[in-house]
C-alpha cells in the first residue's frame, strides 16, 4: 500500500472514531434496582447473588458480618451490586462499599465481592428479607454481554441473646486498716455488665471476725455506733443486673476496731471514766463527778460543800447557809431560827395566841384563829361560816348577797341569761336577748322585726314586707320559687359569694365563675373554648382572634374551621403551604404558589418563571432546555452536513485511486492529476475539492448519526431524565449522564 493511501486511511478511521458517541454506566453505584436487577443490561443469567454470614435466625441488636458475590462466575473483574434489607442497620462498610438512603451498593466497580456488618433489629420486628442485584461486567464500555442475577433471602427473627452476667472489681474499703469506734467506714466497687444493664441492686455482705452480719446486708456504710472495740470487719459484693447475679468479689481490705482516746488527755476511753473530758480520768467513788472536782472523792454521796461548814451540801440542809445543818421538822427553816423546830408546819407565832402563823388565818389578829370557808373573814364574824363566797345576806332570802343578783329584792335573786330581768320575771330566762313577746309568736320582741304581728317576725332584705309575705326575700331578682329550683339560697343575694347577684350570675353556686359567653353550662373562667368556634382560648390568644367571637373575620366560618380565621378572603388552604386557595395558583400543591409567566408550571419549579417558552435548564448552564434542543439540532444538522461532505472526499480520493491505477499502468510514468467531477451534497450544495489519485483503501464502516434528546424531565424524587432519539433513556447522576 502506497504511503498517501496509509495516510487516508487513518484520517478516515480517526474521523470515524469522533463520531461514536460516549457510554455512560453506573460505575459509582445504583440503588432501588435489588429486585429487578440491572435491566439496562444484556444478559444470559450465569450469576446467582449470595451473601454468607447469615444465620438461620438473627438474634435483636446482634451485629452480624456479611459478605456477598456470586459463586457461578470469577470474582476477578469488574462489578457492581444494590443490597437492601428490609430491617436493621448498617455498619463497618467494606471497601467500594456505600450506603445511599438506607441501601448498599458500590462506590466503584473495581470489584466482584463486597462486605459490611449488619446490626439485626430489635425484638419484635419480625421477618427481614434481603433483596440482592448482583453484576458482572465484560468491560467493554456498554451494556452489553455483561452477567446479572438477582436473589431474595428472609430471615426469621430468633431468640435475643443470652444475658452476660455481671461482674465487679476494685473492691475497697475506706478507711481500712485500724479503724476507731468514733468513725465509719465504706465500700466501693465498679460495677461492669457486658451487656450493658444497669445495676439492679447488686449484694453487700459484712463478715464481724468471719461471721455474717446480716442487720447490715446491703449497706455500703457502717457508722462507729455499730462497732466495737477488737472486731475485725470484711465485706464481699455480689454484682446484679436485674436478671442474673455475678461472682462473688471479695474485698482485700478489713477494718480492725481500736479504742480511741477522744479527749486526748493520754488515757484510752477505755480506761478514762471520762473519755469526752481531758481534766478527769479517775472517779474514785464513782458518783459521777472526777476526783478531780470532788469535794469529797471518797464519798459516793458527796462532792461538793458550798457553804465550807464541813457539811457536804447533799447532807446539809441549807447548803449555802454556814449557820444552819440541820432542819429536824424539814420545814426550810434551820432548827436554830424554828420556834416551833418538831413541827413541820409552823415556825413563828406573831400575834402571840399560841397558834402558829401557819395555822392561824388571822396571825396578827389575836381575835381569830379560824376561817372555815376560806373566804378571810373569821368564823366569828361570817354569815356564812361554811360558804367561802358569802359572808352577808343584806334582804334576808337566805341567799347570800354575792349569789343575790338582786341582794336588794326579795322576789328575785337569778337572772340566768344576764339581762338585768330576774328569770321569775322574765319570758326567756335563758335568752340575754330578750325578755318579753308581746305577739306570742315564739319570737322575742328584739328579735321580731313585727313584735306585735303574731304572722311575720323576719324581713330579709328590709323591704318593710315580711318574709312569709315576700315572694323574693334577698331581693336579688330571682323568685324564691325560682331560687328552690336553681339551688340558690333566697336570703342570700350571691350564693356563691363572688360579688356578683345571683339574677346576674349566669352560674350563682359557683364561685369561681359569673359568666357563661356560649352558653354551654361551663363558666368562660374554666371554658377552654368560650365562643364554642372550635378554636381554644390559648390558640385564639396565639392567632390573635377573638375568643368572644365565633368568627373573627366575619367570613361566615367559624374561626375552628377557618385556616385563616383573620382573613375574611381566605378560609382553605388544601396543600398547607401557608397560602389560602383563593390566592394560591396550585392550591394542591405545597410546593407551589405562583405561576409569573402563566405556563403552567409554578416559580419554585420553573427554571424560567418569567419565561413561558421555558421551564428546565437540566443541565444547569443558564440556558432553557427548549432554547437547548434547538440549538443540539442545529448542531447535530451541521454534523451531518459535515459527515456527508467527509464521505464525499474519501469517495473522491478513492476514484483519484482507481484512476490513475487505470492511467498509469506503472510507477515509471507521470502521474497526471484530474479534476474530480462535482458530487450532489446531501444537504447542502457545495463543490468537492480535486484530489489526486490514491491506491484503493478498504470499505468504510457505516456513518452513524449523532442521538439527539427527544423529550426531558425531572421525576418526584428530583431526579432529571432524557428520552434520546434512538428510544434510549439517561439519567443525570450529579456528574455525568448514565444510560439505563
Amino acid at each position: 500500500m502506497s504511503r498517501l493511501t496509509r495516510i487516508a486511511s487513518v484520517l478516515m478511521v480517526a474521523m470515524l472514531f469522533t463520531m461514536i458517541p460516549s457510554i455512560d454506566a453506573n460505575s459509582s453505584g445504583k440503588i432501588g434496582q435489588s429486585t429487578s436487577g440491572c435491566n439496562c443490561h444484556s444478559t444470559d443469567a450465569m450469576i446467582v447473588p449470595s451473601i454468607t454470614g447469615l444465620p438461620s435466625s438473627y438474634s435483636p441488636g446482634t451485629t452480624y458480618t456479611l459478605t456477598w458475590s456470586s459463586s457461578s462466575m470469577s470474582t476477578n473483574g469488574q462489578g457492581g451490586f444494590n443490597l437492601d434489607a428490609s430491617a436493621g442497620t448498617w455498619s463497618n462498610l467494606g471497601a467500594r462499599v456505600k450506603t445511599v438512603n438506607g441501601e448498599l451498593t458500590h462506590s466503584n466497580d473495581g470489584a466482584r465481592s463486597w462486605g459490611a456488618d449488619w446490626i439485626a433489629p430489635t425484638i419484635g420486628t419480625g421477618d427481614v428479607t434481603f433483596n440482592i442485584a448482583v453484576l458482572f461486567s465484560n468491560a467493554n464500555n456498554g451494556n452489553s454481554g455483561d452477567n446479572w442475577g438477582t436473589n431474595q433471602i428472609a430471615v426469621p427473627e430468633g431468640a435475643p441473646p443470652p444475658n452476660t452476667p455481671p461482674t465487679v472489681s476494685n473492691v475497697a474499703l475506706t478507711p481500712n486498716g485500724d479503724v476507731t469506734t468514733s468513725q465509719s467506714f465504706t465500700v466501693s466497687y465498679t460495677f461492669f455488665d457486658n451487656d450493658g444493664d444497669q445495676e439492679g441492686p447488686s449484694q453487700i455482705r459484712w463478715f464481724i471476725d468471719g461471721n455474717p452480719a446480716p442487720t447490715h446486708n446491703d449497706a455500703k456504710t457502717i457508722t462507729g455506733s455499730s462497732t466495737s472495740v477488737g472486731e475485725v470487719w470484711t465485706v464481699e459484693v455480689t454484682p446484679h443486673d436485674g436478671t442474673d447475679l455475678g461472682p462473688i468479689e471479695q474485698c482485700p481490705d478489713s477494718a480492725t476496731i481500736v479504742d480511741a482516746d477522744s479527749d486526748n488527755d493520754g488515757t484510752p476511753d477505755g480506761q478514762d471514766a471520762f473519755p469526752n473530758d481531758p481534766t478527769e480520768t479517775t472517779d474514785s467513788d464513782n458518783d459521777g463527778t472526777g476526783d478531780n472536782a470532788d469535794a469529797f472523792p471518797n464519798d459516793p454521796t458527796e462532792t461538793v460543800d458550798t457553804d465550807g461548814d464541813g457539811t457536804g451540801d447533799n447532807a446539809d440542809a441549807f447548803p449555802n447557809d454556814s449557820t444552819e445543818t440541820v432542819d429536824t421538822d424539814s420545814d426550810g427553816t434551820g432548827d436554830n431560827a424554828d420556834a416551833f423546830p418538831t413541827d413541820p408546819n409552823e415556825i413563828a407565832d406573831s400575834d402571840g395566841d399560841t397558834v402558829g402563823d401557819n395555822a392561824d388565818a388571822f396571825p396578827n389578829d389575836p381575835t381569830e384563829t379560824t376561817d372555815s370557808d376560806g373566804d378571810t373573814v373569821g368564823d366569828n364574824a361570817d354569815a356564812f361560816p361554811n360558804d367561802p363566797t358569802e359572808t352577808a345576806d343584806t334582804d334576808g332570802d337566805t341567799v347570800g348577797d354575792n349569789t343575790d343578783e338582786f341582794p336588794n329584792d326579795a322576789t328575785e335573786s337569778v337572772d340566768t341569761d344576764n339581762d338585768g330581768v330576774g328569770d321569775n320575771g322574765d319570758w326567756a330566762p335563758n335568752d340575754p336577748a330578750e325578755s318579753a313577746d308581746t305577739d306570742g309568736d315564739d319570737v322575742g320582741d328584739n328579735a321580731d322585726l313585727f313584735p306585735t304581728d303574731a304572722t311575720e317576725s323576719s324581713d330579709a332584705d328590709q323591704d318593710m314586707i315580711g318574709d312569709n309575705a315576700d315572694t323574693d326575700d334577698d331581693n336579688d331578682g330571682l323568685l324564691d320559687t325560682e331560687e328552690a329550683i336553681l339551688g340558690t339560697d333566697p336570703f342570700d343575694e350571691d350564693t356563691d359569694g363572688d360579688e356578683v347577684n345571683d339574677k346576674e350570675d349566669a352560674l350563682p353556686l359557683d364561685a369561681t365563675e359569673t359568666l357563661d359567653f356560649d352558653q354551654d353550662g361551663t363558666g368562660d373562667n374554666a371554658d377552654t373554648d368560650d365562643d364554642n368556634d372550635g378554636l381554644s382560648d390559648i390558640d385564639e390568644l396565639r392567632e390573635g382572634t377573638d375568643r368572644f367571637d365565633t368568627d373573627s373575620d366575619d367570613d361566615t366560618v367559624l374561626d375552628g374551621a377557618d385556616v385563616f380565621p383573620l382573613d375574611a378572603t381566605e378560609t382553605t388552604d388544601s396543600d398547607s403551604d401557608g397560602v389560602g386557595d383563593n390566592a394560591d395558583v396550585f392550591p394542591n400543591d405545597a410546593n407551589e404558589t405562583l405561576d409569573s409567566d402563566s405556563d403552567g408550571v409554578g416559580n419554585n419549579a420553573d427554571a424560567f418563571p418569567d419565561d413561558a417558552d421555558e421551564t428546565m435548564d437540566s443541565d444547569g448552564n443558564g440556558v432553557g432546555d427548549n432554547e437547548q434542543k434547538a440549538q443540539e439540532d442545529e448542531d447535530a444538522a451541521q454534523m451531518q452536513l459535515m459527515i456527508i461532505i467527509g464521505v464525499g472526499l474519501v469517495l473522491a480520493v478513492l476514484g483519484a485511486v482507481l484512476f490513475m491505477r487505470r492511467k498509469g499502468g506503472g510507477d515509471s510514468e507521470p502521474k497526471i492529476t484530474t479534476p474530480l467531477p462535482v458530487t450532489e451534497p446531501l444537504a447542502t450544495s457545495q463543490p468537492l475539492y480535486p484530489t489526486q489519485s490514491y491506491e484503493p483503501v478498504q470499505p468504510m464502516q457505516p456513518v452513524v448519526a449523532e442521538l439527539t434528546v427527544e423529550n426531558q424531565w425531572t421525576d418526584e424524587a428530583g431526579h432529571t431524565w432524557r428520552q434520546m432519539s434512538d428510544g434510549s433513556n439517561l439519567w443525570w447522576n450529579g456528574s455525568d449522564w448514565q444510560k439505563v
